[in-house]
């Protein structure tokens, strides 16, 4: 199995990125996703997470309003559209796969490089 995010970079206070997510070797079809994050000496946190059937969508209060997860399953994509970036977005940004819904990361089960998103104020 393998996640690769792409996306990240360095944007201004109040702007926008989109990251993306493509994953291999399993049934993306049958598997939630979800994105976390983790800043420089701080913890890895959730962000948000989509479920692999009728789509449910779930965010961090920190980015509820201002982040869009959405998924393609004919692609095997999952994205993260991201807008009024703020200083506190920076962090490495990473996938993840899991085989049931959910916002806590030891249950996810497979897990992508991360992609580095800075924001400057």
């Amino acid at each position: 199995v393998q996640l690769q995010a792409s996306g990240g970079g360095l944007v201004q206070a109040g702007g926008s990125l989109r990251l993306s997510c493509v994953a291999s070797g399993l049934s993306f079809r049958s598997v939630a996703m979800g994105w976390f994050r983790q800043a420089p000496g701080k913890d890895r946190e959730f962000v948000a997470a989509i479920s692999s059937g009728v789509v449910s969508t779930y965010y961090a209060d920190s980015v509820k309003g201002r982040f869009t997860i959405s998924r393609d399953n004919a692609k095997n994509l999952v994205y993260l559209q991201m807008n009024s970036l703020k200083p506190a977005d920076t962090a490495v940004y990473s996938c993840a796969a899991s085989y049931i819904t959910t916002t806590s990361d030891f249950e996810y089960h497979y897990w992508g490089q991360g992609t580095l998103v800075t924001v400057s104020s």
